[in-house]
């Protein structure tokens, strides 16, 4: 597939370059791919540690002055989703990571802390696993340096059913129907707790469903992120490329759009005579006058539900790369919404919204409080191990890749690779906690997506244990401990950790009963069906694979073992 890309490296931070160049009163962080709105950046480094300093910003905005900033984001390729809606009235700053992978979590704090004055900040979280740990880890990080952030997470995804059995209803296109109320909300003087309640009352009763003709195919590979026949679509999918819960027969548009609203009607049932906002959304190849057609059926179809619609909206707000495809938002209005949502707003995405643009020179990125910790004395075994697993998941790339591709994104080979890289890039020598610390920095830095906090998580927590006198089954134990609170996986959910907790649970016994239990635990993914994690989303597809999460821990554990035995 021929696409307009230099390289896959550099294609998001080039495409939000251009983009800056059009949208009203965008800036990027200077070397990131985060988008803010210029005039309100208020870095400094005085929140909530009474040090006095400057309050103001590189852009001259007054901490005490800036309203409530909203900061959403997640992976790229759902443009203009999300650096498209940075505007007055509408987001204050958009995090950007990779093609379908979360920004991570160091990203999502640069982003908090450019924007955030003593209002606060909201951040908006779509409901995948890699944002709600990234988002969630940043937020706790800086309310730890002194700012007050709430989340609000939303799922308005009614393709899955129970939410029990999988990792959740996923965030789509409603999403930007809490961006545009909850921005409104703020530029009008709302504090910090009624900008998120508004936000939290929306998200929940908001009702997607989407459905494709074809695949999006991610850029650099050519490769289209899911299968079909010509003459079958696919019903319930999401916005990361993965397949969707069914496919059905091809048909004519009013029976799409009727499967769509009767869907979305029988998960959110309403009253005759509800006041409700439509929105339909393009996926990224669905042409305008065909998303047209859709959009005046479904506006039709609520009216003979007897539903009374007073606001509508069409366009391709929230995509998957050039998918084939649309989804239909049904938003419940409450008192005063239908007001917020004709609020003006300088976001050219936003439809009707737009003004006049002005080009900002890039601003710096706020700096991180330096790392003072004392490396320790130099442990050239441990050096050795880490070494060893890095090395190992370079040349297991490919493999881990392929295994992903099947039942996830066809990711984890690459991002596990990026943070082996950038120890390789960058190592460094002291005592084991040590050691540990700075590889969950790079694994943070690095990864994203759902892997990078997770593994940085257990990491940290693992060198807290060394820290406070534990042996390594002790701290190993202890890592896998932080990686399932922040994840909340367990054993048989299909993920890395079906791997890791046997692995801890065996390591007082030494390394023949680690590995052996490792194993063990790999294979016991191959027949289960994921409820964790985005091989859930495949369901029962994934049978008869073994989980990717748990082959990389596989590989790298048994790297650790040989480095052993050759020190």
């Amino acid at each position: 597939m021929k696409k307009f890309v230099n390289d896959a490296d550099t294609f998001v931070r080039e495409s939000l370059e251009g983009l800056a160049l059009t949208q009203p009163g965008l800036a990027l962080l200077e070397g990131r791919t985060i988008a803010v709105q210029a005039d309100r950046v208020v870095s400094g480094h005085d929140v909530g540690h009474g040090n006095g300093g400057d309050t103001r910003g590189s852009s001259g905005a007054d901490r005490e002055a800036v309203p409530v900033a909203l900061i959403s984001g997640g992976g790229a390729g759902h443009e203009p989703a999300h650096a498209g809606f940075v505007g007055e009235g509408m987001l204050t700053a958009a995090v950007s990571g990779g093609v379908f992978a979360s920004p991570s979590v160091d990203a999502v704090l640069d982003g908090i802390r450019a924007v955030t004055g003593s209002a606060g900040a909201l951040l908006i979280v779509k409901s995948y696993t890699g944002d709600r740990l990234n988002f969630g880890l940043a937020a706790q990080l800086a309310q730890d340096e002194g700012y007050a952030v709430k989340t609000v997470v939303v799922g308005d995804d009614i393709a899955l059913g129970d939410t029990d059995t999988h990792a959740g209803a996923r965030g789509l296109a409603g999403t930007v129907l809490v961006h545009k109320i909850a921005g409104a909300l703020a530029a009008s003087g709302a504090d910090l707790a009624e900008v998120t309640e508004r936000a939290r009352s929306v998200a929940g009763r908001l009702a997607t469903m989407g459905v494709a003709l074809r695949p999006g195919t991610m850029p650099g590979s050519g490769e289209a992120t899911f299968e079909i026949d010509e003459d079958r679509i696919e019903l319930g999918l999401g916005i990361h490329g993965e397949s969707g819960v069914e496919q059905v027969p091809h048909r004519p548009a009013d029976e799409l759009a009727a499967e769509l609203v009767d869907r979305v009607l029988a998960a959110r049932p309403l009253d005759d005579g509800a006041q409700v906002a439509l929105l339909v959304n393009g996926l990224g190849g669905t042409p305008p006058a065909e998303l047209s057609v859709l959009t005046g059926a479904a506006h039709r179809l609520l009216g003979e539900r007897g539903l009374r619609v007073e606001r509508t909206y069409q366009g391709s707000v929230m995509t998957s790369l050039e998918m084939a495809g649309a989804s239909v938002t049904v938003l419940p209005l409450e008192a005063g919404e239908a007001e917020l949502l004709d609020a003006p707003t300088t976001s050219l995405a936003w439809p009707g919204g737009g003004g006049p643009v002005e080009r900002h020179d890039d601003v710096p990125v706020p700096e991180a409080a330096a790392d003072a910790a004392d490396p320790g004395d130099p442990d050239p075994q441990v050096r050795a191990a880490v070494d060893a697993a890095c090395q190992a998941v370079l040349d297991d790339e490919s493999r881990l890749t392929e295994l992903d591709q099947v039942v996830g994104d066809g990711d984890l080979g690459e991002a596990l690779a990026r943070g082996a890289r950038a120890w390789q890039e960058d190592p460094a020598d002291g005592s084991a906690a040590y050691l540990l610390r700075v590889l969950s920095a790079r694994c943070r830095r690095a990864i994203g997506g759902t892997s990078g906090p997770l593994y940085a998580a257990g990491l940290v927590a693992a060198a807290q244990a060394l820290e406070d006198g534990a042996d390594w089954p002790g701290a190993l134990a202890a890592g896998v401990d932080g990686i399932q609170e922040l994840g909340g996986a367990e054993p048989g959910d299909g993920t890395m950790v079906d791997a890791l907790r046997p692995a801890a649970d065996a390591a007082p016994d030494g390394w023949e009963a680690v590995l052996a239990a490792t194993e063990q635990g790999v294979r016991s993914t191959v027949e289960g069906v994921s409820r964790k994690g985005r091989a859930s989303y495949v369901g029962a597809r994934g049978q008869g694979h073994p989980d990717p999460g748990a082959e990389a821990v596989l590989t790298w554990l048994r790297a650790v073992r040989e480095a052993g035995r050759a020190g």
